[in-house]
């Protein structure tokens, strides 16, 4: 929502040919992010619901191909990465994540000392991997959004989350049922124009009240 700025450094950058389709999903945008969308040839979906989560969702409804690649048009990641998944996916993974935090990688929290955002995601990818995680390596970056998954496992994973989790829960869920996992690294930098729509303490009660429900999900 709101990353009209963002869209005219990344979508340019985009091999379109290198994908069976491509579309976006919006929450009400205000900017001209639509409009420059559909001027570029990208179709729009506005989600019925507000969320994060709901808008994830809402993208597997609309997705007509056997994976799907979340990304935002921030200019925080480099576009050509997307082109990482598909040989993951050939492969048979079924969750493939571009990871901020494994070796190799560059978390935008990385020039700082201090790296509160970086640490709580690496303490909440570590409890979510002692909790459930079966087989495969753990994953490092849980709340990256920048990632793809087959539209059967996201049938799969049942996701419920109503708020902004979807992330983590896609994680969660494909540990608990012992799916296939693939990440590689990516280098993040900061975003071209405008601040996080995740204020840090309001996004982290939610995640952690997540994870508070998966532990008693019994399906």
């Amino acid at each position: 929502m709101n990353e009209r700025k963002g869209c005219e450094h990344d979508v340019p950058l985009i091999k379109r040919e290198a994908f069976d389709e491509i579309f976006a999903v919006d929450g009400n945008s205000t900017d001209g992010t639509v409009e420059y969308l559909e001027a570029a040839g990208i179709p729009v979906h506005r989600q019925p619901e507000k969320g994060y989560s709901a808008g994830c969702r809402h993208g597997f409804r609309m997705c007509t191909s056997d994976v799907l690649v979340f990304y935002f048009p921030t200019g925080s990641v480099p576009v050509e990465d997307t082109l990482k998944f598909r040989a993951c996916f050939d492969d048979g993974a079924e969750l493939v994540i571009a990871s901020r935090n494994m070796k190799g990688a560059r978390n935008e929290d990385d020039v700082n000392f201090f790296r509160p955002r970086k640490w709580f995601v690496l303490g909440l990818s570590l409890l979510t991997a002692l909790l459930w995680r079966r087989k495969g390596p753990v994953v490092w970056d849980v709340l990256h959004g920048f990632r793809g998954m087959t539209a059967d496992t996201f049938r799969l994973i049942k996701p419920l989350d109503s708020g902004v989790s979807i992330d983590l829960e896609m994680v969660a869920r494909a540990y608990k049922l012992g799916l296939t996992i693939e990440q590689f690294p990516t280098f993040e930098a900061g975003r071209i124009e405008g601040a996080t729509h995740f204020p840090a303490l309001k996004t982290g009660s939610r995640l952690l009240g997540y994870l508070w429900r998966e532990f008693w999900r019994r399906d």
